[in-house]
């Protein structure tokens, strides 16, 4: 519904800067719009409710939108399409099944280069755009600082914003499976201890989510 909203909005855009207008359209597209937002609300509403009879659960979603960027349908989808991450090991797992793993870009003048293989489930990677993009807004600190560092090595915004994807998802299965509170200034450490890892350098501390991503 929320992609839908935005084509009637992009469309009704397109016509008021169009040389040719329709008023008739563009006020059936406001009504429609409407429409979608009544029936996000409405789907909101039901979410939350089929959340809050269920205090275990109900304690999880509250500590995941805690992290800028995130809210209640975007948690709500991840867990729904991962089964509250049900049958993930480890983070490599679920890396892969939401199609943000590397691999080796094999077309023309690209061969050498990584991108991400965009093979697991699309409807993650859907949802985590635009929390992507507002974690950097609003400045949530880990997700911001890996926006830039990766932005600065590449030039490329959203092979960036693909990063900070990636870096939500991690985040938001560690915090799921440790059950801890989230403290923005030490997501990193948190992703690492669900990793099983320890941080040597700057680079280790990083890996989690910040691989040399492309959309090709």
């Amino acid at each position: 519904m929320q992609e839908l909203k935005t084509q009637c909005l992009n469309q009704k855009h397109a016509l008021e800067h169009s040389p040719i207008q329709d008023l008739l359209i563009t006020k059936q597209l406001d009504k429609i719009v409407v429409v979608y937002e009544q029936q996000m609300q409405a789907l909101l509403k039901a979410i939350n409710e089929l959340i809050q009879k269920d205090l275990l659960l109900k304690s999880q979603v509250e500590r995941l939108i805690e992290i800028k960027g995130l809210g209640l349908l975007s948690v709500a989808t991840l867990i729904a399409e991962t089964n509250g991450f049900e049958g993930f090991s480890n983070q490599r797992q679920l890396v892969s099944y939401a199609g943000y793993d590397v691999v080796e870009n094999q077309s023309g003048k690209r061969v050498g280069k990584t991108r991400i293989s965009k093979k697991g489930n699309s409807h993650i990677r859907r949802m985590l755009h635009l929390p992507a993009f507002n974690a950097v807004r609003y400045g949530e600190p880990a997700c911001q600082a890996l926006y830039e560092r990766v932005y600065k090595r590449s030039g490329i915004k959203m092979k960036a914003y693909v990063a900070v994807q990636k870096k939500l998802l991690v985040l938001v299965y560690s915090i799921w499976k440790s059950e801890a509170i989230y403290d923005p200034l030490y997501s990193n450490q948190l992703t690492l201890k669900a990793k099983k890892i320890v941080p040597t350098s700057r680079t280790t501390q990083d890996e989690v989510a910040e691989a040399d991503l492309s959309l090709g």
